[in-house]
């Protein structure tokens, strides 16, 4: 009877006790000894939970990992599987718990300490660390990388009589090794023992005077010290050993840069610069440190010639022509740019920003056939962007072809959400492109819509209140919103020109008047319109000999309304 009541109790439960203690306590797992029919079950259930992981159906594959556990507690590939994808849905505390679990039923196993190393490294658990570095060791004697780590973990602590320890350990077990003196001589400098790391280095070099990692590291040394001059001095002599390393040439500029030698900086970089073997991201990343000194001059010029040898050395990588590109946008040179955005897509077409920027500069610069080329080919790669959509509508709706612009963006008001200057652009543009299809509800409805997003919005505001204007209609409004425009954006001629045609509209001549001058003062260009609109003015205040000699300049322009040589035939104002 005893034997039998024995024989349940340890089929009914199996306690396995953690192998390795750590600092948060044993492990327990509870399991259980299963049936011929359990573990084919848990077996099947794992497999289907493999197959969902496979096919990326992640939800799926933890309930049949949690289906397997419920079968049989101590199955450590459910929980390392599971443990994964904690640590993957960013659950660390949930991922340690489940991965202590798998090491304790199978203590052996390098996968799962290895594991349970990297959820303490990415949480910052150094003391536990330590521990699964030792049981890492007792699994992989010979495994070097768990030595370094263990060695560097005593470092983060500021143990460093035990870091001390660790390398020498690694050197009688391994050998000597650069990294391992690098090592070494880090703990010398965290102890504040510089001068030995200096000594033991300018030995390196008088006993290896080729090898310039040397030279980089004392240099480096006396960086920390505060000694640039004998940085540059030591990298000066790597130089001299190798002329064309460009890590020796940065770690000058680097030096030039912070003792304010500028024009010293610029020559280390251009030489870096010119070497294919430096990473390009580097190269990337020096040339976008300049972007926020542009406003001087220098800085502009430096840039600009890095980012020029950049494509020169690095001719078939589309980002090196790209930020070429950004650097001549921000200089202004927008053909240039444009160039070389189109050079980097001829590289790469599957870098939505650059599209974007090249329609930008197309419409800015007014070329819009090119626009539309080019906003259907980006279209055709990214058909889901609204500025996209935006750019190319804004293109056709300047090239007069109206019911395509309305097209387009509409398609762009669909996309675009959450960005309220794009909406009011778009909004905006759908009002001007149905303003001139003469859908004039339409027009008001997407002006409003644009004004109730960016009120402010001189550019909107005059628009409106311009193409009220012209049809008449709810021209207190009209005068309110252009009213608003000019004290936005003082001295806009086009914007003065709206207002005073306003006021003429509504009688009220000699503010036009004094608007209609200022509008032709801040104009440059003489606009043909604004000194018809002058001549009406001065016509309709009694002045008619200066009336017709505006309309007669309006016409000299080779410009003006389809009355204007009817004013002056008739030497009357004629609406």
């Amino acid at each position: 009877m005893k034997t039998n009541i024995l024989l349940l109790f340890i089929l009914s439960l199996l306690l396995i006790e953690a192998q390795a203690q750590t600092k948060s306590g044993p492990v327990i797992v509870v399991g259980k000894v299963l049936s011929q029919n359990d573990s084919l079950q848990a077996r099947e259930i794992f497999f289907e939970g493999i197959h969902e992981k496979l096919m990326e159906n992640y939800p799926q594959a933890a309930v049949s990992f949690k289906k397997v556990l419920d079968i049989d507690p101590a199955n450590d590939a459910s929980m390392y599987e599971l443990a994964n994808m904690s640590m993957a849905q960013n659950k660390p505390t949930e991922a340690e718990r489940l991965i202590r679990n798998a090491v304790t039923v199978s203590p052996d196993n390098e996968w799962y300490w290895s594991f349970l190393a990297d959820v303490y490294k990415k949480t910052n658990n150094i003391s536990e660390l330590l521990l699964v570095l030792e049981e890492l060791i007792r699994l992989r004697p010979d495994k070097e990388e768990s030595y370094y780590d263990r060695a560097n973990a005593f470092m983060i602590l500021k143990k460093t009589d035990q870091a001390v320890a660790a390398y020498d350990e690694i050197e009688s077990k391994f050998g000597s090794s650069q990294d391992l003196t690098s090592a070494k001589q880090r703990i010398l400098l965290q102890q504040g023992k510089p001068e030995k790391v200096e000594q033991e280095l300018e030995t390196q070099i008088k006993d290896n005077p080729d090898d310039v990692r040397n030279y980089l590291y004392l240099s480096e040394v006396y960086v920390k010290s505060g000694n640039r001059d004998k940085a540059i001095e030591v990298l000066n002599k790597a130089k001299a050993a190798d002329p064309t390393n460009a890590m020796v040439r940065l770690a000058l500029a680097d030096n030039y840069k912070a003792m304010k030698q500028f024009d010293n900086t610029f020559i280390e970089l251009k030489v870096a610069f010119a070497d294919p073997k430096l990473s390009i991201d580097e190269k990337v990343r020096i040339v976008l440190s300049f972007f926020p000194m542009f406003a001087d001059f220098t800085a502009r010029a430096y840039a600009n010639e890095l980012a020029s040898i950049m494509t020169k050395t690095h001719p078939d990588e589309a980002k090196a022509f790209a930020i070429y590109g950004d650097v001549l946008f921000q200089d202004k040179k927008y053909k240039e740019a444009r160039d070389s955005y189109r050079k980097a897509l001829k590289l790469n077409d599957q870098i939505y920003q650059i599209w974007e920027q090249l329609l930008r500069i197309e419409v800015s610069q007014g070329d819009y056939q090119q626009a539309i080329a080019d906003g259907e080919e980006a279209l055709a790669v990214f058909p889901n962007q609204a500025e996209l959509y935006l750019y190319t509508g804004i293109a056709y709706s300047q090239t007069k072809k109206y019911d395509k612009a309305v097209s387009y963006l509409k398609n762009a008001a669909d996309l675009e959400t959450e960005d309220k200057e794009i909406q009011a652009q778009i909004f905006s543009t759908l009002g001007d492109s149905y303003n001139a299809l003469k859908k004039f509800k339409e027009s008001d409805q997407y002006y409003d819509k644009a004004l109730a997003l960016n009120p402010d919005n001189s550019y909107i505001l005059n628009n409106y209140a311009y193409y009220l204007s012209l049809r008449g209609e709810n021209l207190e409004k009209a005068e309110k919103m252009s009213k608003r425009s000019v004290q936005i954006d003082p001295n806009n001629a086009s914007s003065e020109d709206t207002y005073a045609w306003i006021l003429f509209k509504l009688k009220r001549y000699a503010e036009a008047k004094t608007w209609i001058e200022k509008a032709l003062r801040n104009d440059t260009t003489n606009s043909s319109t604004q000194v018809e609109h002058y001549g009406d003015i001065l016509y309709l205040l009694g002045e008619r000999d200066l009336a017709l000699q505006q309309w007669i300049k309006a016409k000299g322009s080779g410009a003006g309304s389809e009355n204007l040589n009817k004013k002056i035939n008739e030497k009357k104002y004629v609406d």
